[in-house]
């Protein structure tokens, strides 16, 4: 049954952009229900930001139509929508508090209760002895967190971030995702693209994968990891018998180990073939295939690479 626009926080349709003749983003269809945790894969360069931008109305697609909050003019909308970009940049002389305020009232929130919410928000988030501090005072994992809260001080029904988690050290990665997971049991949708597949193994119910400006799978994080059969990580005592027959003739021991996918007809007939068989079992692991496996077979493997050094690379560039 197809869902209706006031079910929906986003719907893309066909949506086409091109810039200087050069394809950006080919034909995405794309819905995300409200309410919802969605998460937006690929490396840099893939077309993440300009579909959010055009999501946002920010730019106008070539070709296609696109809904917001079940609105046809996302414009419109604005006073609803969070919006954190992928290119930070705050006011470095204004003080924390007031920048906070400052990106509530663009959004319709009165700058005093913009600035009463801006001082609360940053105690509760442990900052509180900086909120009259200058942006250029703090530090860049704390100027970071500000434009986050600067992003829900007027309370979103949705909230979208573009690489929030881009340049945030491991402290800061978590403190981001609680946030996240707050919003979403207040019944905000939040909607967030990274090219670090496990901040989305760890959030999403539901993603898309974007690769070259197209949407090669879009549905639930579970639906992804199984396409690929769970690994078989088996040690056994013995290695000759008729339990040999229930492991695939392809696979061969290193020392007692194997190593294999996990046969169609599923583990308890390999566990009994293995016991009845006299194997020997030393241990025996069922390995589900994760995200990352998943993204590899859905985008291929120079896709996959792309995001790994994308992640390398934020790595090294941790906020202070």
């Amino acid at each position: 049954m197809r869902a209706t626009q006031s079910e929906l926080a986003i719907e893309a349709r066909n949506i086409v952009k091109r810039f200087d003749g050069e394809t950006a983003v080919d034909g995405i269809n794309l819905t995300i229900g409200r309410g919802s945790i969605f998460g937006i894969l690929g490396p840099n360069g893939a077309g993440k930001t300009t579909t959010l931008r055009m999501l946002l109305g920010i730019i106008d697609p070539d070709e296609g139509e696109r809904f917001l909050l079940g609105s046809p003019d996302p414009i419109s909308m604005a006073h609803q929508v969070g919006y954190l970009p992928e290119e930070r940049g705050l006011y470095q002389s204004m003080k924390a508090y007031d920048a906070i305020a400052f990106m509530g009232a663009l959004r319709g929130l009165p700058l005093a209760e913009g600035r009463k919410r801006g001082r609360r928000m940053m105690e509760e988030h442990g900052l509180g002895d900086a909120a009259d501090k200058q942006i250029r005072q703090l530090s860049k994992g704390m100027a970071q967190t500000v434009q986050l809260l600067g992003t829900l001080v007027h309370e979103p029904d949705l909230i979208i971030l573009d690489e929030p988690f881009s340049g945030l050290d491991a402290l800061n990665q978590g403190k981001l995702e609680r946030l996240i997971r707050a919003q979403a049991d207040k019944g905000v949708t939040v909607i967030f693209s990274t090219h670090v597949i496990a901040h989305a193994e760890r959030l999403c119910e539901e993603i898309a994968i974007v690769a070259d400006g197209k949407i090669p799978f879009r549905g639930k994080v579970s639906a992804a990891r199984d396409r690929l059969r769970p690994q078989v990580h088996l040690e056994t005592r013995n290695l000759e018998g008729p339990w040999r027959s229930a492991i695939p003739p392809d696979c061969q021991p290193l020392g007692h180990n194997w190593h294999f996918t996990l046969p169609e007809t599923g583990v308890e007939p390999l566990l009994h073939a293995l016991v009845e068989g006299g194997a020997g079992i030393e241990s025996l692991s069922i390995e589900r295939p994760g995200l990352h496996d998943a993204f590899v077979q859905i985008a291929g493997e120079a896709v996959a690479r792309r995001m790994d050094a994308d992640a390398a690379e934020d790595d090294g560039d941790p906020a202070a």
